[in-house]
């Protein structure tokens, strides 16, 4: 699995720039990350993140365009399962209530009803 454990924190802030936009070149990580490090450095690392595997790029015209190698969902689902692990240890009880906690009233009725479905259908089967 490439997961997130092996990223430098620069490496993870770009991952997360490409997985909100999509696809990025250079100059749009260099817009998006904090304190930007010089073009150079950024191409690099994108480079890095294309060895590790994280990243594939096409050729646009005269600049690459970086995109990840795993769908979104597929890499919400890693770093959820990771984060379980580490901070809740593998329990999914304990992850709800802390995101219930944390959503101080900002769930709808539907959000509600939302929920006790995806519990309901997760009972019917055995998960």
């Amino acid at each position: 699995m490439k997961g997130q454990k092996n990223l430098s924190r620069r490496e993870r802030q770009i991952m997360d720039i490409v997985y909100v936009m999509g696809k990025v070149s250079v100059a749009q990580v260099l817009e998006r990350i904090p304190n930007p490090p010089s073009y150079s450095a950024v191409r690099a690392l994108l480079k890095v993140l294309e060895k590790k595997g994280h990243l594939k790029h096409k050729q646009e015209g005269p600049r690459y365009i970086y995109f990840p190698t795993l769908p979104r969902e597929e890499a919400r689902q890693n770093a959820l399962k990771h984060i379980m692990q580490t901070f809740f240890d593998d329990s999914t009880e304990d992850v709800v209530a802390a995101l219930l906690n944390i959503s101080e009233g900002s769930l709808s009725e539907a959000d509600y009803k939302r929920l006790s479905e995806l519990i309901k259908k997760a009972r019917q089967e055995g998960r």
